[in-house]
């Protein structure tokens, strides 16, 4: 799958599957490959990624068919180009709560390289393009994917507005940042909570927009938002689903053995 592959799965509606990688490890790639996902997410927001390692990820990963999607710390264009250019199939924007937040990760998903004061026209309607470079700019970005996080009551009172920018290719909760913000924090069932991803949902999906929620405690919520409507599904990541699996094993090992010197703790609420 290439990234305009991926944005048409996400815009018709149909369900696409990832996970979190934050492990740059040479070993990681070949694995993943085989676990039959349509891309792979690259947290660069909370994880200490170099340029480099995430250019060497993005690399491995897409030559392995796997369209690296990458999460910059904070929305800049800047640093959107920076993933682009080491080789990301897709930006995701955290955090994002206006409408020239989303303009600028337009520009620089859908737009580059171009950039200044024509840009600033072109992405505010100001100045049409002319007919070659709107083409240029097209064809050389058509792999390129643009979500954005949606991770507080901001967000959701923007929603509409946000939804009117053109070209986002799906619409990503956080579900940890967006319970805190709406005062619930971490009550993923939460009636609030839910009403908010609920709103996402259908106002995603009545734009043509993908919508999903990545998250990382269990198997059932993500079911159930499937069922709702979501189709961009990042369930758990490589660091969690590590977590999870050693904690278990030791547990019953301790238990087995009868050695309850020391309990074994969960990965933090807040992981990745």
């Amino acid at each position: 799958m290439q990234g305009k592959e991926l944005a048409a799965a996400l815009r018709r509606g149909d369900r696409v599957y990832a996970t979190c990688i934050t492990s740059p490890s040479a070993k990681w790639p070949p694995m993943v490959a085989g676990l039959g996902l349509d891309f792979v997410f690259i947290d660069t927001e909370h994880i200490p990624l170099g340029r480099e390692t995430v250019a060497w990820m993005c690399q491995a990963y897409k030559a392995l068919g796997l369209p690296p999607i990458v999460r910059v710390p904070k929305p800049d264009p800047y640093q959107a180009c920076v993933a682009l250019d080491g080789g990301a199939s897709g930006v995701i924007f955290p955090y994002v709560e206006s409408v020239e937040e989303v303009r600028a990760l337009r520009g620089a998903v859908k737009f580059r390289p171009l950039k200044g004061e024509r840009l600033r026209k072109a992405l505010s309607g100001e100045e049409a393009l002319d007919a070659a470079t709107a083409d240029y700019l097209a064809r050389g970005n058509e792999n390129n994917v643009m979500i954005v996080n949606i991770e507080s009551q901001a967000a959701l009172d923007a929603l509409d507005a946000i939804l009117a920018v053109p070209d986002i290719d799906a619409l990503l909760i956080g579900p940890h940042d967006l319970s805190i913000n709406l005062g619930v924090p971490e009550q993923y069932n939460h009636p609030t909570f839910l009403e908010a991803v609920s709103l996402v949902f259908r106002k995603a999906r009545a734009a043509k927009v993908g919508a999903g929620v990545h998250f990382s405690w269990g198997m059932e919520p993500q079911l159930a938002w499937a069922r709702e409507g979501a189709n961009l599904i990042i369930h758990s990541s490589d660091f969690k689903a590590t977590s999870d699996a050693l904690s278990a094993d030791f547990r019953r090992l301790r238990e087995s053995l009868g050695d309850q010197r020391r309990a074994t703790a969960s990965a933090p609420e807040d992981a990745i």
